[in-house]
């Protein structure tokens, strides 16, 4: 998916009221009274809970979302952030608490907020013969992940064995990929590769800024056409966000499944997204926990130093300073993005 190009609105005039001194002396009680009430800010470690619970903030005039967006002046990064020892996600961060390098230059933060807009996503399902036994703690994982779900959300499944296959197109009902899935069956080679390509081109069709892949294999892919690298480089051009429930440990121990784990982490991260990794038990937890994730973000934005339009790719740096007394934290970003061409 193409990035997207941030444009500035049109300020409209408004006529101009002069209010009478009683009212400005009234206002002034209500802003005072107000500003009694508000409670200091503070920074937690937020349990998981259901999505859309959270407030929106964001910056006035911007509509920050789930992708990098650039122009000539922004550049808008979405950033989680965990506590390195249980992964759980840390709000009530200021923008004092980041840093951003640009190809190694840092850069000032122009603007921030929290996001929690609504998502597509695709779920990429692994039904090859190596996931038989954990096929249905896998099911259960999908349906833990839907639970989270806003109404406005849309969702799509791609299944892969030998092939990929779409399964169930873009829909908001998520019953019928949990029907869709109860009649998987575990067979065949595993085309992991072309699955993630296939999805990548599905989501495209949906209109909901905010995408994402929920990966759920062991990622002993042996039987796509697509390379690594050819992925990688369309992931590179895409702002689609990647996380991976890995199953590992059930195969037979061929070069590729021993290869799995780092094929996965190493898409899911270029991405800005993570792989979470567990026995089959822990599967619908570790789905949970990707929920809460994908929909507490926050949007760090920046006018990079260097504004040559040469088309070439930028890569981002980004650091947590964590406030006095939180444990070591976690940040995931997206790696980078292209500049525009003239």
């Amino acid at each position: 998916m193409a990035l997207g190009i941030l444009k500035k609105g049109d300020r409209r005039r408004n006529p101009i009221v002069c209010p009478t001194p009683r009212v400005i002396t009234q206002i002034a009680a209500l802003i005072v009274a107000w500003g009694l009430l508000l409670p200091a800010q503070q920074v937690s470690i937020e349990p998981q809970t259901k999505a859309g619970s959270k407030q929106k903030q964001k910056p006035a005039g911007e509509s920050p979302d789930a992708n990098i967006r650039v122009d000539t002046t922004v550049v808008l990064i979405p950033v989680s952030v965990n506590d390195k020892a249980l992964g759980r996600p840390v709000s009530g961060l200021e923008k004092e608490n980041f840093r951003i390098v640009d190809n190694q230059v840092p850069q000032k933060i122009t603007s921030f907020a929290m996001d929690d807009e609504d998502v597509a996503v695709g779920l990429v399902f692994d039904t090859s013969g190596s996931m038989g036994s954990t096929l249905q703690r896998s099911r259960m994982a999908a349906a833990e992940f839907f639970k989270t779900s806003n109404p406005n959300d849309e969702f799509f499944l791609v299944e892969f064995d030998d092939t990929p296959r779409l399964s169930v197109p873009l829909t908001q009902n998520t019953n019928e990929i949990s029907n869709q899935l109860l009649f998987s069956r575990s067979h065949g080679s595993t085309a992991l590769l072309d699955a993630i390509y296939l999805s990548l081109h599905e989501i495209k069709k949906s209109k909901i800024a905010k995408k994402a892949l929920l990966i759920i294999s062991d990622g002993g892919d042996n039987h796509s056409r697509y390379t690594e690298t050819e992925v990688q480089n369309v992931l590179r051009e895409t702002d689609c966000l990647i996380y991976a429930i890995g199953v590992f440990g059930g195969g037979s121990g061929a070069p590729e499944e021993i290869d799995g784990p780092r094929m996965l982490r190493k898409v899911a991260e270029q991405t800005g997204g993570r792989l979470l990794e567990g026995s089959a038990n822990d599967l619908p937890d570790i789905a949970r926990k990707i929920s809460t994730d994908l929909r507490n973000r926050y949007v760090i934005g920046y006018s990079p130093t260097d504004k040559t339009r040469d088309g070439r790719y930028h890569r981002v740096q980004v650091t947590v300073v964590p406030p006095r007394g939180l444990p070591p934290l976690v940040a995931h970003w997206r790696l980078g993005y292209y500049a525009q061409r003239d």
